[in-house]
């Protein structure tokens, strides 16, 4: 259950039978201002409009102001927790049924930008979509986090403004997902399609405008539910291919905030020497770079050709020539301190990878000799990856670390609209990949990555035997034998192999010091509803 009043955020959360209240204060400054217009940096055209067919921050960063979701982390806190979240579409909710049922009570009177009311039908409508129910006369092109939700049993909506959704068995983490930014409610009457290209939702923001190549304007939504907000007449988010313009705009004012991922260590203290007022706060992307390896195209249908890959890769040298130093190495899961899950320095030091450089290397080369490649047979192969200067410096890198044991890389730089449909489809052999966790939670992670036949397990990874533990780390309440569990998973699944990860960036997130209410958070996909945001100027 959760209450709002004035400036605070109030929220009790109910879970098999155990109450936890945290009342926080969220007063950033005592009298916000109405009004201006906020200039949002944008790396490039989104590949569309829908956030839930797509998994990428080019979407969720301009798309969120439209939405809104049941929860939502507090946009004015940047750790996300239980204890953080917060109502928005849902004005109560209370774990029932032994934690196998999640019941939400929601706001009534809440418009759709196009006037019609929302009620419990686009809550259900909109999970049922995402989980695949086959009888919807609305599916989705694609549907990345569709293994979020492969819990649920059913969603009942016994009334326009009660909703429950009823597990096969508990699952504490599913609040958590609801709450990620990646948890849109899409109205029923519109048909998901036509969401690729437009946006109607019930946020504080109206999509106003859309050019490609220039700008995605977001206008002030007048009948928004939450009384004075947002403050900002609205929003532009201005697309600027080349990196090194976004950074001169941002230098010169023309733009207000950066986008999170683009905020580089080495920009940032570029900026910061340039103009000293300039704001950087330092937050977690929950973004891991990674190398995706297709276990069914040749040579690395061979185990032994898989390991030589993840063995040839100096990690740390990846963190300081790659990522400047913002970054840290660690396994599948967000490393410490800005995850929860991830594993020990001591335990990852002795997976595959995680090694000395020099002795990993040969064992690389060794393990190539093995499998029928060396001097007189190397391995000659297209290493893909998407057209934006973040992957390519990860690819790059990957290329020449693989030249040092006798594997040849050609660069394949692929534009975003065929990125994801040409990893879906598997069609590469090698690719330098960013994957971004909409919530730092095993359940948000492993079920969309890894688990037989997700559609984001881009490399077909499949063990049966990894899955079942998925599943069983899901279903535990002692966060003692959870962790546990976790730690298990994420080495096995480094020494298969499974998706080899390089290190998790730190976000040098910079913005001009009139900018108020804007917190970056620990994951990059939640923060951008900018209901709070106002301009001091």
């Amino acid at each position: 259950m959760r209450g709002q009043k004035g400036g605070q955020w109030g929220v009790l959360t109910l879970f098999l039978g155990i109450v936890v209240t945290v009342a926080v204060s969220t007063a950033a400054a005592p009298s916000p201002k109405r009004g201006g217009i906020l200039n949002a940096m944008h790396r490039e055209d989104p590949p569309s409009l829908s956030i839930h067919e797509e998994a990428t921050i080019s979407t969720n960063w301009p798309m969120m102001p439209c939405y809104n979701n049941l929860v939502l982390f507090n946009p004015l806190f940047g750790q996300e927790t239980v204890s953080t979240i917060v109502g928005e579409l849902a004005e109560k909710w209370t774990w029932q049924d032994g934690g196998k049922a999640l019941a939400f009570t929601l706001r009534q009177g809440v418009k759709w930008h196009d006037g019609r009311p929302f009620t419990s039908r686009d809550v259900k409508y909109t999970f049922d979509m995402v989980r695949g129910v086959p009888e919807l006369a609305s599916h989705l092109r694609l549907n990345p986090r569709k293994g979020w939700y492969a819990n649920i049993q059913s969603i009942d909506a016994p009334d326009p403004f009660t909703v429950i959704f009823r597990l096969t068995q508990p699952q504490p983490s599913l609040l958590l997902m609801l709450a990620s930014g990646y948890s849109p409610i899409y109205p029923a009457h519109i048909d998901a399609a036509e969401l690729r290209s437009r946006c109607v939702g019930t946020g504080p923001f109206r999509l106003k405008e859309y050019r490609r190549g220039e700008l995605i304007e977001m206008e002030r939504n007048p009948d928004y539910f939450i009384r004075d907000r947002p403050y900002l007449d609205g929003i532009r988010f201005i697309i600027i291919r080349e990196r090194g313009t976004r950074i001169a705009a941002l230098q010169a004012g023309q733009l207000d905030v950066t986008m999170p991922q683009e905020g580089s260590k080495t920009a940032a203290e570029q900026l910061k020497r340039a103009v000293p007022s300039l704001v950087v706060v330092e937050a977690a992307h929950n973004v891991n770079d990674n190398i995706l390896v297709n276990f069914k195209q040749p040579p690395f249908t061979d185990a032994r050709v898989r390991r030589a890959v993840s063995m040839a890769i100096d990690r740390q040298g990846f963190v300081q020539a790659v990522r400047q130093g913002g970054a840290v190495v660690g396994a599948s899961m967000q490393p410490r301190p800005w995850g929860n899950w991830g594993l020990p320095n001591d335990q990852l030091a002795q997976l595959p990878g995680f090694g000395d450089p020099t002795r990993q290397r040969a064992e690389a080369r060794q393990l190539l000799a093995e499998a029928g490649f060396g001097p007189g047979k190397s391995i000659r192969v297209t290493v893909s990856t998407r057209a934006i200067a973040l992957f390519v410096d990860l690819a790059t890198y990957v290329i020449d670390q693989l030249k040092q044991v006798g594997i040849e890389g050609t660069l394949e730089q692929v534009d975003s609209a065929q990125w994801y449909a040409k990893l879906t489809r598997g069609d590469y052999a090698l690719a330098g990949n960013l994957t971004g966790i909409g919530v730092d939670d095993p359940d948000a992670n492993f079920y969309e990555n890894y688990v037989c036949g997700s559609p984001r397990n881009y490399s077909q990874y499949c063990n049966p035997e990894i899955d079942r533990m998925i599943a069983q780390q899901s279903q535990t309440l002692d966060p003692v034998q959870r962790r546990r569990l976790v730690y298990e998973i994420q080495k096995r699944l480094e020494i298969d192999g499974a998706r080899p990860i390089l290190g998790w960036s730190v976000d040098s997130y910079v913005m001009w010091p009139y900018v108020k209410n804007l917190v970056p958070h620990e994951s990059i996909y939640s923060y951008a509803r900018f209901q709070e945001v106002w301009l001091n100027r």
